[in-house]
């Protein structure tokens, strides 16, 4: 062993060049030399190149986008490895119901429709490690992983992390999280049956599940900083068939008001800069302000407005990096999309690693 360990150190100096060796260069000659050379036997030197961690692909991100380029790479004979810190599915598995996706029904969750992920990855025994990547190196032929605790190694990184929820930054909005600041409305909407509830947003996102949250709330009012609300007919049509809902337009909240529970908010006039006190108690609020991409880590990178820039082939400015999803530069976000830039990204890793 200790022979093998002075062949590293004269021939691969640092550590990225010792992963070129073990991963691309690992075969039946270099194999052979080891064995011949060094005395070594062939299931210890297996044993040595399985502890970097090595994988075909490492996707980054385990909701649709990241699910779907996963399943493409596994179905064709390589062995893709998907990191999600919270949960498969990600952001659309808190949404109460997942809408004009093809062939799902009209009563398909966020929560179960992030199960079918969940039992599509087992089928395919795609790993899935909960853990949180702290740093990448992405150039060069081998991509090096990092998290707390372990590295890991492949030639191709899909990044697939999506988006997080964008807070209003302001005076409450952290203190009473779980104490009527929200963000599950199939989960908490139920605990503000017969109260309040206060939905900020007026795109699709936030009216859609207005809708949902209607059902249990004595008043639901819906904030928004606009002079109408931006959703799509469907959801316009609908709401307006509601009898408990009520709009506060041209409107932003200032400030979130309670201890234990939400007591009051201060709403803001866009146009008359007039700040108002809503009086409510034990009310729930449920924020829908957009989302930052998660791009924090990908330093060498090319952005825009900090989503990732792409191909038609879903490649970065990086050679074996992908991204995919919400995370990218592109128009139009929803599942469908989600998946279908999955699809691409799977498939064109695919053909990068057979040419190598």
């Amino acid at each position: 062993m200790s022979r093998l360990y002075i062949f590293f150190y004269f021939f691969a100096r640092d550590k990225k060049n010792i992963y070129f060796l073990m991963v691309k260069e690992y075969n039946y000659f270099v194999e052979q030399k080891f064995i011949n050379i060094f005395s070594i036997k062939k299931d210890v030197l297996i044993m040595i190149k399985n502890s970097f961690n090595n994988y075909d692909a490492i996707i980054i991100g385990g909701g649709p986008a990241g699910v779907s380029a996963g399943i493409y790479l596994a179905s064709r004979g390589l062995n893709p490895i998907i990191f999600e810190k919270h949960k498969i599915g990600g952001t659309v598995g808190d949404v109460s119901s997942v809408t004009h996706y093809l062939s799902v029904s009209n009563d398909e969750t966020g929560e179960s429709f992030s199960n079918k992920l969940k039992n599509q990855l087992e089928k395919y025994k795609i790993p899935v490690i909960n853990e949180e990547i702290i740093s990448t190196e992405l150039d060069g032929v081998i991509k090096i992983i990092k998290t707390k605790d372990k590295e890991y190694v492949s030639k191709v990184v899909i990044i697939a992390n999506g988006t997080t929820p964008r807070k209003l930054g302001i005076i409450g909005e952290e203190e009473l999280f779980g104490k009527g600041v929200c963000h599950n409305p199939s989960k908490e909407g139920i605990l503000y049956k017969g109260k309040e509830i206060f939905v900020v947003g007026g795109a699709d996102g936030a009216i859609k599940e207005a809708i949902y949250l209607s059902q249990f709330a004595k008043k639901l009012t819906i904030i928004h900083f606009e002079d109408k609300i931006g959703a799509i007919a469907e959801f316009k049509n609908k709401l307006d068939n509601l009898n408990n809902i009520e709009l506060c337009l041209h409107s932003r909240v200032a400030k979130i008001n309670g201890r234990n529970y939400i007591e009051s908010l201060d709403i803001i006039d866009e146009k008359t800069k007039e700040i108002k006190n809503i009086k409510t108690s034990e009310a729930g609020v449920f924020i829908y302000a957009g989302s930052t991409p998660n791009t924090e880590i990908y330093k060498d990178l090319k952005l825009k407005d900090n989503f990732i820039e792409v191909n038609n082939k879903m490649e970065t400015n990086i050679s074996g990096v992908y991204a995919a999803g919400d995370i990218c530069d592109k128009q139009i976000r929803q599942v469908a999309t989600a998946v279908a830039d999955g699809t691409i990204a799977g498939v064109n890793a695919t053909i990068y690693l057979k040419n190598l």
